[in-house]
Formats: structure tokens, sequence, C-alpha cells
């Protein structure tokens, strides 16, 4: 075997060449002849079969043809002339169409010549034609064969103004997988193969670029996802497992706080769900072993009682607990949120955000060092190194993707070699096949049930025509002593544009309610500036909220029972979802009205149906992902984890559970694959350079 073949520079496979590489690299990233190989096609098309035109159908994606021209001629005046082509065979005739590069292909094509003709059917009026078909001289001395299923590969315009369009890169892949056959090593052993059913790698590789049929193409795909989904399962289960033997946890199980919480002061039932999390976390926290857990739950699912709770096993346990919030609004509320029940059972309690005045903040440090302060809520502010704790038994992070990584590790690193047990929260749903991967080494906890007595938002689409009667709405809903946000999309700070929309927005508004205090909120607002905005509004001083997204997360006002989002298209299904979710925190009926403008594109409609009909925001988050794909929902902290060469995490997740299966069973036996008959993952592993997060590549 050549060493690394696969990491051969492109420019040095035949019919490449500096020009061509360049272009590869610059558009496709394509750098080597492993690049190159792992260049999936997105689709075939099949092209065994031929049809009859008397047989074409317009929903047809395309057509294969043979037949002779029977007419050739140039239509219309000098700028926007186009060579029309009559074309027949023995069962009916349709028009071939050439918009540019007329003269050209007139000099190819004569009356009475025999084509294969292939391409995209539409119906004009009563005839059909094909624009810009692909055409094939038949003569004596050729008769083509059709070509079978051929791959058709992404491409961008500069490639094809540089002749390196599909058909070029076929002509190339065909070249580089013949010579990269032999150096390609069988990365699963025997017992896996049988277990999923899945044909060598080798035909793989050839059959997902050239198969011979469509059953020879599922079978090709299904064992290069099935590999890419283990491997990338393995890596997040070794990663969780090196975790898990470097850092042992503190055994924190002592419940008698939490039995007289549960007999003397939690004023609701909790959920299903919400016992069923405070169950897994509490087997976390006895097993000695750090917990790393993370917890998610949609708006108004309860995770704050269920921190709580986590929290006085720690604090019974002889530990401290520390909840971390993004924003000093999050902080605020949580701390608000939490008093009354820490008063009840008398553990001590404290905020410390940026704002904490330095005699308040130095009681706060003392406190925290001898041991004496309990729970301590934050911003950022925890971070800082005048902030040592005596013993931190759990650290809660909250919408912890608002951290970077080093933040969190601070926090971890507090007590000198001991870690504390880690709870991360979230309340923006995400696909459970997402969080497999992007959280793989973490364990996930779904609240997935609302309390009782929540009365589910109700949400409604409207277009202009209907603003009189929202306006209408909205003063209703005042008169009733309620509070409304008006929302305006901001697709980038810098736009003026969107800072326009809500400039105009706020003016128009100012004079429909006159009679009305309002508002105003956006992200180029000094913080101070924001912050009286936000507490005007939150004492009920204020009844409209104008703002642009940074109400998103973070502002509590039980009042407000109205969310109108203006432009509503032009905003993702998961902002919508987190957007509406500042309604529905009080005992009142709450609504959400979506305003968008009359004609829609198709995923706008799918958006706007999926909010109107479901309030369920992990079945949003799997409609997102369907249209949004991965990398758009999880951001680009983790685009790395999503670097996938053919898997479709929309589409895969049964796939991705099973191969998590497998991958968990073999490290369980095996932690170091260094059995013999898991000799071929090791060495795939090991082939690999260390950079590379996905393991599915090739080797």
């Amino acid at each position: 075997m050549v060493e690394n073949f696969f990491n051969t520079k492109i420019e040095f496979l035949k019919g490449v060449g500096p020009k061509k590489a360049e272009i590869l690299k610059k558009e496709l990233n394509i750098h080597t002849v492993g690049d190159l190989i792992q260049h999936y096609p997105f689709r075939h098309e099949d092209r065994s079969q031929y049809h009859q035109l008397d047989q074409i159908q317009s929903d047809m994606p395309y057509i294969q043809v043979r037949g002779w021209i029977r007419k050739i001629e140039t239509i219309g005046e000098k700028q926007k002339q186009r060579l029309v082509a009559t074309f027949s065979d023995e069962h009916g005739s349709i028009e071939l169409v050439w918009f540019k590069g007329a003269k050209w292909i007139e000099k190819q094509l004569t009356v009475g010549q025999e084509l294969l003709v292939f391409g995209k059917p539409q119906l004009y009026g009563a005839k059909f034609s094909i624009a810009h078909p692909e055409i094939e001289l038949v003569t004596e001395t050729h008769q083509p064969s059709g070509g079978g299923l051929q791959p058709i590969y992404h491409t961008t315009e500069v490639m094809k103004r540089r002749f390196l369009d599909s058909k070029a890169l076929s002509k190339l892949m065909k070249t580089a997988v013949n010579q990269s056959l032999e150096h390609v090593n069988e990365s699963l052993p025997d017992y896996l193969m049988e277990h999923f059913k899945l044909i060598d790698k080798k035909t793989a590789l050839w059959h997902i670029h050239f198969p011979p049929s469509i059953e020879a193409l599922q079978k090709a795909k299904f064992r290069l996802k099935t590999e890419e989904l283990f491997f990338l399962q393995l890596q997040l289960l070794k990663l969780k497992i090196a975790r898990t033997d470097k850092f042992k946890g503190m055994v924190l199980k002592r419940t008698n706080l939490l039995n007289t919480f549960y007999q003397q002061h939690l004023p609701f039932d909790l959920t299903g769900a919400q016992k069923r999390v405070i169950k897994e976390i509490h087997a976390d926290m006895a097993s000695g072993e750090q917990m790393n857990r993370l917890v998610q739950g949609d708006v108004g699912s309860g995770k704050t009682i269920v921190a709580f709770i986590s929290m006085l096993i720690a604090v019974a346990s002889g530990t401290q607990s520390a909840l971390m919030a993004p924003t000093e609004i999050l902080a605020t509320q949580h701390y608000e949120g939490l008093k009354p029940f820490a008063d009840m059972m008398g553990v001590t309690i404290e905020l410390l955000t940026g704002s904490t005045r330095t005699a308040k903040r130095r009681i706060i440090d003392e406190n925290l060092r001898s041991g004496e302060l309990k729970i301590i809520v934050g911003t950022h502010a925890l971070l800082e190194d005048t902030v040592q704790f005596k013993l931190l038994g759990l650290a809660i992070v909250d919408e912890q993707h608002r951290f970077g990584v080093a933040q969190r590790a601070k926090l971890w690193n507090k007590n000198a070699g001991i870690y504390p047990h880690i709870l991360v929260m979230t309340a923006t749903p995400i696909p459970r096949t997402l969080a497999m991967t992007l959280y793989g080494d973490l364990d996930v906890s779904v609240i997935d049930e609302l309390p009782a007595g929540r009365k589910p938002i109700q949400t409604f689409h409207m277009n202009d025509s209907g603003r009189l009667r929202v306006n209408g709405f909205i003063k209703k809903e005042i008169e009733k002593g309620r509070q409304v946000y008006i929302v305006y999309p901001l697709i980038e700070e810098s736009e003026t544009l969107d800072i326009k929309d809500l400039q105009d927005g706020y003016e128009s508004i100012c004079r429909a309610f006159p009679e009305n205090h309002i508002s105003i909120v956006h992200g180029r607002m000094k913080p101070e500036d924001k912050e009286f905005e936000m507490q005007r509004f939150i004492k009920n001083e204020t009844q409209i909220m104008v703002a642009t997204t940074v109400i998103e997360v973070g502002v509590n006002v039980p009042n407000a029972s109205v969310m109108i989002i203006e432009n509503a298209e032009r905003f993702g299904l998961a902002q919508l979802h987190q957007l509406r979710g500042r309604v529905g925190r009080g005992a009142e009926q709450s609504y959400c009205i979506l305003m968008s403008k009359e004609k829609l594109s198709k995923e706008g409609k799918v958006r706007m149906e999926t909010m109107v009909r479901t309030n369920n925001g992990f079945e949003i988050a799997d409609v997102d992902l369907k249209l949004r794909g991965p990398g758009d929902i999880s951001g680009t902290q983790q685009s790395g984890v999503l670097d996938l060469l053919i898997a479709d995490l929309a589409t895969d997740g049964a796939l991705l559970q099973a191969a998590r299966d497998a991958a968990k069973r073999i490290l369980e036996r095996d932690p170091e694959l260094a059995h013999p008959k898991n000799q071929p993952i090791l060495s795939h592993i090991n082939s690999l350079k260390k950079t590379t997060t996905n393991w599915g590549r090739i080797s």
C-alpha cells in the first residue's frame, strides 16, 4: 500500500493539473485525492431507459429519447434569438431549444441527423420542449448505450465557466476511484458488517459514484452512511469514557432537604417528565462519576425547579451550587424565582452580576470561601478569579450555547483537583439526532411536558390586509390590562435597513396607539438604556414593547400576553418558537400573531403552517432540521462535529441510533479496541490525521 495515497495532492491526478486544482480547492475545498473521491454525487440520473415522445408527462424530472432532427430554425429578433429544432421519433415530436450558444449548436446539427437527447421536458401550451438538452450523435460507428445511472455532482458557476461541470467531474472521479481502490482498507470488522448486512468498502466506494443499478446504489449509500455515523458516535463515546475516567465525581446523595421540600414546601405537583429528569440527575450525582448532563426543556417546562431540586441534593451533601446565566436579566430572574424556595428551606442564596456593588461583592466572596453561602446565581462575574468556593458540588449553566468552552472550563476549575457535577440547561429544543451528535459526549435529559394548567399559546398567521384587525385586537388586550411585544427582524446588526424597519414600525405604532406608553429596544442601544427600557416594560410602565430579537432569550413578563412578529417570513422556525415563548408565562390566555407579506416561498409557508399547528418545540425543531439542515441550526461552534459527508441527520435518525448502540457495545467490552477482531476499527482511526473530526472519512 502506498503510504497515505489519499493525501496525494489533487493537481497530481491525471487530467487535473495546477489550474483545475486551484478551482477545485477554492470552489469545493478539494485538496487531495481523498477529498475528491468523497465528493459524493447528490443524485443519479437514470440513463438506462428510453422514453417514447408520446409518453412524456410534464412532471417528469428528466427524460432520455432517441430520434431524428426534422427541422432547424432561428426564431426572434437579433437580441433575443433562439435556435429551435423539431425532433421526432416513431411516436411523436417535441422542440429542442437553445437560447445560448445557438450558433455553435447549429453547426453540430443537420436535418435527418439521428440523436440521443437528454433533458427536462417543459409544457408550453400544448407542446413539449426541452431547453438546452444534452445531445449525442448516433452514427454507424457510434451507437450510444444510454449510460445507465450517471452521477450528478455539486458544482459552482465558476466551475461551469471553466469547463468543470458535473460531467467533467465525473470523468476525473472515474480516474481517481479507479486508482484508489487498491489502497482502500476495510474499516469495519466482519461481525459488524454482518450485523448491519453491509457490502465491503471497495464496492461501496465504486457504486456510490458509478452504480450498475438502483439497488447497488442503495446498498452503497447504506454502507457509507452506517460507517460515517458509527465512527462519529465512537469518537464522541470515547471522549465521554476518557472524561469519566479522568474526572471522578463527588458522591452527592443525601436527600433530607429534598424530602422536606417535597413534603412541606413544593407549591405544585411536578410533571412526570420533571420527576424522571430529577431521578436521572440524582443517580448521576450519587454514582461517584462526574455528571455531565444536558437538560433540554421547552420554554415554560419547569427547568428552574429541576435545577433548584438538584441544588438541594448538593447542599444536603455539604457542598455549594452555582447557576450561571448569559445575561443579567436572566440571572436576576433565576435568582428571584429561586429565592422564595431557598428562604423556605433556610438555604442561603445570593446574586452576583457586573452590577453588584463592591461592598456586597466582598461579603459574597467571603461567605462563598467560608462555605456559609450555599447557592450563588450569577453571570460571567462568577468566572472571576476572586470568586472562590469552599467546595463547589454542582455547576449549572443556563443557555450553554452562549458560553465558550474556555469560560465553562473556568467554572469547573474552581475547586483544586475536585470537579463539580455539571448540569447544562437549554430552552432551545434540539432534535434528538442533533443532540446525539452535538452533545454526544453528554447525557441528555428531556423535559417534554408542560406543567398542568398552562394554556397553550394560540398562534395565528396574518398578512398586511389584516393589519386593522390586529391593531383592534391589541387595543382590547391592553384594555384588559395586558402587555404586548411587537418584534421586527434584524438579520445583521449592521443592516441599517432593519433598524429603519424598526424605527418606521415604532412611529406607526405610536400613531396607532397614541394613548399608550411604548418602549423600544434594539441591539445598537447602550446596555444601560436597553436595561432601563426593559425594566419599564417589566414594571408595566409601558404597555407595548417594540423590539428586535434582543428580547429572544431572558425576558420574563407574566403580564405580557401578545407577541406580534413582523416580517415573520424572515425568521427561522427556531427563532419564531423562541420569540413566541416570551408570552404564555402567566395564567391568562396568550397569543402569537405572525405577520408576513402576501406571497411566501414554499419554505415560508411550511414555517407559518408549523407554527400555527403546534406549540411542541421538539416537533418544530424536527421540521427546522429538515428545512435548514444541521449546520444552520447548531451554529458555527459545532460545525466540525457536523462535517458529514453522506449521512443526513434529518432522515437518518434510526441509523444514527443503531450506530451509536453498536459503538457503545463495542467500547463497553473493549474500551481500548485492543481485541484482534476490532483491529480494522483501530487501524482506521490511527490512519487518519489527528485533526480530522470525522472518523468516517476515507483511509
